[in-house]
Order: structure tokens, then C-alpha cells, then sequence
């Protein structure tokens, strides 16, 4: 683990470092492995996200975040700081790891530690476990779209709550 880690929830995030070539092809392969799932959920069969390689991840200017079990990579967010938004540019988990909760985990980690006036994501509009997963953190929809590639999409978005 080449990171900087915060205890969270008694969950410990990694900041990982995407510059180091064995992190970036940590961060890969949780990418493959999660998008195809995606890729398969939403019936696309050719996913944009499947094409970024490991040296796409590696010259990355965003922010990777990640948690680990058993020494695995078993979740990584991408995040990316645009002004006052914060931009949630990716969020997968090893398929071996659904259902553990490490999505929110992750969702949490940053919706509490970056200052931000409104957080926003994409997902697939047939993504129905992601939607679901962002509506639970007060997520809503604000736009849909279908890009180029043909696969409808929406965009959604939360307000940060003041700290009382």
C-alpha cells in the first residue's frame, strides 16, 4: 500500500497514490472488474469506462481514495475538486466486496472531508443499485442526457449541510 490512511468509521481510507505504477494497476484492476459487472447490469457492450488504461489512472490529476481487506484493493473512489463542486468521477468495488458496505463508506469519507457547496455525480440511467446507493446520501437527480456513445445518463447532485 503505497497511501496515506484515515481512520473512518472504524474503517481506514487509503489516499492512493495513482503516480506509483503498482497503485495505478491496483486501481485498474478494481475498475475492470467493477465496470464489466456495469457493463453487463446496464447491457452495454461497448462501456467507455472498460477503455481507460492503467496509464490513463496513472497521469490522472484526480483524487483516489480506497479501502482495503485482507490486503486487497477492495473499493476506490475518484474524486475531483472543481471550485466549490465536488465531482464524484468514479466509485467501484471489487465485485468479491459487494454488499459489504464499502460503497458508503467511501461516499461518506468524502461528502465529510472535502469543503464543497454541492457534490455531484453520473451514473447510467439503467444503474439502478447506484442511484439507489446515492439517493441514500441525499443524492438527486438534476439533468439527463445521452452522450455520443449512446448510453442515456443522469446526474445528480447533493448540497453540503452547514456543521451546526
Amino acid at each position: 500500500m503505497n497511501s496515506k490512511t484515515t481512520e473512518f468509521r472504524n474503517s481506514v481510507i487509503n489516499k492512493l497514490d495513482n503516480l506509483d505504477e503498482a497503485v495505478a494497476h491496483q486501481i485498474f484492476t478494481v475498475f475492470q472488474s467493477a465496470y464489466k459487472v456495469e457493463a453487463h447490469l446496464i447491457e452495454a457492450s461497448q462501456f467507455p469506462p472498460l477503455l481507460r488504461t492503467r496509464e490513463d489512472i496513472q497521469e490522472s490529476a484526480t483524487l483516489f481514495y480506497g479501502v482495503y481487506e485482507s490486503g486487497c484493493l477492495a473499493g476506490v473512489i475518484e474524486i475531483a475538486k472543481k471550485g466549490k463542486t465536488l465531482e464524484i468521477d468514479s466509485l467501484t468495488i471489487e465485485p468479491s466486496h459487494f454488499r459489504k458496505g464499502i460503497a458508503g463508506i467511501l461516499i461518506r469519507y468524502v461528502l465529510d472531508s472535502f469543503e464543497y457547496a454541492q457534490a455531484i455525480v453520473e451514473t447510467a440511467v439503467a444503474n439502478g443499485p447506484a442511484i439507489s446507493l446515492y439517493k441514500k446520501y441525499g443524492f438527486v437527480e438534476f439533468k439527463r442526457w445521452t452522450p455520443s456513445h449512446g448510453i442515456p445518463k443522469l446526474a445528480m447532485s447533493v448540497k453540503k449541510r452547514p456543521v451546526c
